[in-house]
């Protein structure tokens, strides 16, 4: 039984891009979104989740709505178009090397994102990594509703969500002599606070901010 829980953010962190707010302008260029209404919301939302002031249910609403007006087929179609054209080419050697690294060691690998599932399983299954901790769309009939499922993996939301996940393998955080999170992000700080070697990717500034004054790693996954 591994004795190290390695945890990863993937927007901005594993990730040289945000994919939820990538996915939302591929389908406005790809038309199966109005330009007009759409990028100016996803915008707005995607600058208020980097001020921290981002209300998670509220964008949700307007975030998985594009899944319930398709087809599941036509989403898989466009989603497989979203990894080759957007989505591999902002995964970096570094980032993957850094994976790779983590799961060769043997230890408890997960990756732990806001962004809903659909988008990001066929990302994590890029990298590799069997454990996905995401907000969960709902699904009924085999068709999404364009609502959640269970608690939004965000902020403190994150916390909860590992904990249970590691509940599930009879497990908690303490019972691992290392447990490191990577994230860019300040929006990550419940987390990074719940492990014992956090490590700031590329940090915002605030997190920046918080990684100097606690004395926490910093690091790029950027090619330059």
């Amino acid at each position: 039984m591994s004795r190290r829980l390695s945890l990863f953010d993937l927007d901005n962190t594993l990730l040289s891009c945000d994919s939820d707010y990538e996915w939302g302008n591929f389908l406005v260029e790809s038309g199966m979104l109005d330009a007009a209404e759409y990028a100016t919301k996803n915008q707005l939302f995607y600058d208020q989740y980097k001020a921290g002031t981002l209300d998670i249910h509220e964008y949700l609403e307007f975030a998985l709505r594009p899944l319930s007006e398709n087809t599941p087929e036509d989403l898989a179609r466009m989603h497989s178009r979203f990894m080759s054209e957007r989505i591999v080419p902002s995964i970096t050697y570094r980032a993957r090397a850094l994976v790779k690294d983590h799961l060769g060691s043997g230890a408890l690998c997960a990756l732990v994102t806001a962004t809903n599932s659909f988008v990001t399983a066929p990302i994590a299954a890029e990298f590799g990594i069997q454990n996905l901790i995401a907000t969960e769309p709902e699904v009924l009939h085999g068709r999404f509703t364009g609502r959640s499922a269970g608690e939004p993996c965000f902020r403190e939301g994150k916390v909860r969500r590992v904990t249970q996940w590691l509940a599930t393998l009879g497990r908690t955080f303490e019972d691992f002599d290392e447990s490191t999170f990577y994230s860019d992000s300040h929006n990550d700080l419940p987390l990074m606070t719940r492990v014992k070697s956090p490590v700031a990717v590329d940090p915002d500034p605030a997190l920046l901010l918080e990684s100097r004054l606690r004395g926490w790693t910093v690091i790029s996954l950027r090619v330059s």
